[in-house]
């Protein structure tokens, strides 16, 4: 893993990544809402797909929150185009692949050996200040009930 996670408290890194559309998404134009960036290894891969379909399914928890949803992956706009068009998803799909990795090592969660995002998640104060975060190694899964737990904070 490279970097440290920002902790809470922390001001959160800032990133420009394109959406799905190859337009720049920059976190610092979205101060004033609440922000829950959510990094992911791979898309189409199964751990990802079950973890943002049930975001998908329960985005209604962060609407009514105020929390704006932005999900990060090394993957190229295209594959991300696709998968958000086969999932139905309504929320940003962002692409962190050039450069490569550089808002997942900005946030502590880029697995240099190879080359994704670990399963890391930061719930951003409309100041720009780290709320809530949770890392995962490979494998582990994030669960609806604490991105809830998290939202009951904010």
């Amino acid at each position: 893993m490279s970097g440290t996670a920002p902790g809470v408290g922390d001001p959160a890194p800032d990133l420009t990544l394109p959406d799905t559309h190859g337009t720049p998404t920059h976190l610092a134009d979205l101060r004033g809402e609440s922000v829950l960036v959510v990094f992911y290894p791979f898309a189409f891969s199964g751990t990802c797909t079950g973890e943002l379909r049930e975001l998908r399914d329960n985005v209604e928890d962060f609407e009514a929150a105020g929390v704006r949803l932005l999900a990060v992956s090394t993957d190229p706009v295209f594959t991300l185009k696709a998968w958000q068009e086969t999932e139905g998803f309504g929320f940003d799909l962002l692409s962190d692949f050039w450069p490569h990795g550089a808002a997942s090592r900005a946030y502590g969660v880029f697995d240099e050996d190879s080359g994704h995002a670990l399963r890391g998640s930061f719930l951003i104060d409309a100041d720009g200040i780290v709320r809530w975060s949770v890392v995962h190694p490979r494998g582990g899964r994030r669960e609806i009930e604490a991105y809830r737990a998290a939202l009951a904070e904010v």
